[in-house]
């Protein structure tokens, strides 16, 4: 049997019911980590994007997934975190490209963004799409350097 891509989702209170709808959808074929936030109340992004992030780096899950309401604020803080390639995508291209080229290992969101419907579709794409390597490689080797 194999084994199922755990997936460490997070958000601030401005992705809270984003983060919750795709947990719900997508832990039918991923195992699934909640690093909160779990309420609507106003908390700061950055710790929870952090909270991803490491567990990202320490192999305590595969991937991430990362919602505020733009998914900027929580992407900029991720690639604070050494060994992190987070992107924001809004589309399926993006999803697709993010990692075919660049091995993005954390996908952020933005609820104000993306519709549900578009949320899942980037999502399904970025976690089956496989790091292309080859000439690509040398790239995310030098941004780990960074």
């Amino acid at each position: 049997m194999t084994k199922k891509l755990k997936i460490g989702f997070g958000c601030d209170h401005g992705g809270i019911n984003l983060k919750n709808k795709l947990i719900e959808i997508l832990k039918k074929d991923y195992d699934v980590e909640d690093y909160g936030t779990y309420s609507a109340d106003s908390v700061d992004y950055p710790i929870y994007a952090k909270k991803v992030a490491e567990a990202v780096v320490s192999g305590n899950v595969d991937k991430g997934i990362i919602c505020c309401g733009s998914g900027i604020g929580v992407s900029i803080a991720a690639n604070k975190v050494k060994g992190i390639r987070a992107v924001v995508c809004s589309d399926t291209t993006s999803a697709r490209y993010s990692r075919l080229h660049n091995d993005a290992n954390i996908l952020c969101l933005g609820e104000r963004i993306v519709g549900l419907l578009t949320a899942e579709d980037i999502c399904r794409i970025w976690l089956e799409t496989d790091f292309e390597g080859g000439r690509h490689q040398r790239r995310v080797d030098m941004l780990n350097e960074m």
